[in-house]
């Protein structure tokens, strides 16, 4: 059991490093949908953001699935540390000049207005700037360094956004004040923008001392099989990505901002179950890599997913049971809430896309990246062919089940192919029994017993009490047992 004390270990750091900056800005969403009157305005930001995330994939180009691929097994890490640094370090300057230079016609192609775009971009370098640093500290198993770093991200964005959309408005009314100088009406999405660059330039500046101290050294041959390598995992990131976000800006395009703000609003409410899923795959991508030289590797993978499926189960069922709770904790606006019955549909694929993440550790190990590109590029197809045809006839939930059918798709053929090439013991009838389980409590919560609170919790408590009567020793052996 101790490779397993060891990630849920680290998986737990690394849990709070992505958890804790997530509870943070969660605190944005009552914010945005509070100082967002209109929905069509929280709208207009899911779809900026989207945008972000696709260029985001594109800055990164693989490089950090590449970086973890070689620096394990690459006698001369520093090499790698320094050919990886420089080559996200020119192709950032090389975007940041051409993305400047032609942003009328990037804000054409994106309908985003011109003068936000030169926000978006600033944002976009100095996040792909940090992408090996923090990958190196990952590598080098420190997880508490990552996390203060991440949450500090977090603390100063989420304090930034209060003060410029909360307390700027309010003090800014002293004509002779400071404050008045930097106040802007109808200034929001500026005001968000300027946060998270605030937030990401000090980020950056801290994790520094990475590129101050690597000797620079070009390794030309290196660089190449990175990039063959790390080609597939950016078509795969490409395909991930539109799996992400193409569906609010499908929504923004083919029936309006408002309908986006909604389902955006309320997919936000699965985030529970992403924090978990997220926290899961910083922990055990590095830790794959380090395990494949072990012993009997198949088996303790077996294992990570039997445990991750368990906590899934349970994370899916406890956020239907008590999602109205959740919706008017975090969403204040009572104008978003006719999108909540996305919320079920949402998580469950967001539970699928987790245990894909697990079962993905084949193509990684034995470096068949290009099933995941095809895997994930399946899934980008399915999510657009069913937007296209099906959101004028149900709106936001064409996009809901889009996302379900495409992570439940890449789920299952990566399953398939696994069995081919690197056959893994998965305990299938557990796998399964934990998880319909879930599913079906979490109809019955939902749909049957119409989000009724009793019902549900005793429900929930019912599924708790089998974990505990069949997992429980195993599970303390790994949460409490102390290793020798």
């Amino acid at each position: 059991m101790a490779p397993l004390q060891k990630l849920f270990r680290q998986t737990f750091i690394y849990g709070l490093a992505t958890v804790l900056p997530r509870v943070l800005s969660v605190f944005l969403l009552p914010l945005y949908t509070t100082v967002f009157e209109q929905a069509s305005g929280y709208g207009q930001y899911i779809n900026i953001y989207s945008w972000i995330a696709i260029f985001n994939v594109f800055l990164a180009y693989g490089m950090e699935t590449a970086f973890f691929r070689f620096y394990h097994f690459a006698e001369k890490k520093k090499s790698v540390i320094s050919t990886s640094l420089i080559s996200l370090l020119a192709s950032s300057i090389l975007f940041f000049l051409i993305a400047l230079l032609f942003k009328d016609h990037i804000a054409v192609w994106t309908n985003i207005r011109s003068d936000f775009i030169k926000f978006t971009v600033y944002i976009l370098v100095l996040d792909a700037l940090a992408i090996i640093p923090f990958a190196l500290l990952r590598a080098n198993e420190k997880p508490m360094n990552y996390a203060w770093i991440k949450t500090l991200n977090v603390a100063i964005n989420l304090g930034m956004n209060v003060f410029f959309l909360l307390i700027l408005p309010k003090v800014a009314g002293n004509s002779d004040s400071f404050f008045t100088s930097i106040h802007r009406e109808n200034f929001e999405i500026q005001y968000i923008f300027i946060s998270n660059i605030m937030a990401s330039a000090i980020t950056l500046l801290i994790v520094s001392p990475t590129y101050v101290k690597t000797p620079y050294v070009f390794d030309r041959v290196l660089w190449k099989k990175m990039l063959k390598y790390a080609f597939p995992v950016l078509i795969a990131g490409i395909a991930f990505t539109i799996n992400e976000v193409v569906d609010k800006i499908l929504l923004t395009e083919m029936v309006s901002e408002s309908e986006a703000g909604k389902y955006g609003a309320c997919y936000k409410l699965a985030l529970f179950m992403t924090l978990f899923g997220t926290a899961f795959r910083l922990g055990v991508e590095p830790f794959f890599f380090s395990q494949a030289k072990e012993e009997n590797p198949q088996r303790t993978y077996a294992q990570i997913t039997n445990y991750f499926v368990i906590i899934g189960s349970l994370i899916l069922l406890f956020v239907v049971v008590y999602i109205e709770v959740l919706a008017k904790l975090l969403i204040r606006n009572s104008a978003y809430w006719e999108a909540l019955e996305i919320v079920p549909i949402i998580l469950l694929a967001s539970f699928c896309l987790g245990i894909y993440h697990n079962l993905s550790v084949w193509y990684k190990i034995t470096d068949r990246t290009k099933f995941g590109a095809f895997i994930s590029s399946v899934g980008a197809l399915l999510t657009l062919v069913i937007n296209f045809a099906l959101i004028p006839k149900m709106g936001y939930m064409a996009s809901a089940l889009a996302t379900l059918v495409a992570y439940g798709s890449m789920m299952s053929l990566s399953y398939y192919f696994g069995k081919k090439y690197y056959p893994i013991p998965y305990n299938m009838r557990k796998i399964a029994f934990y998880g319909g389980l879930s599913v079906l409590f979490s109809v019955l919560s939902f749909y049957v017993f119409n989000r009724n609170l009793i019902a549900g919790s005793l429900l929930l408590l019912l599924f708790l009490g089998l974990i505990y009567k069949l997992e429980g020793d195993k599970l303390k052996t790994i949460f409490i047992k102390r290793e020798d």
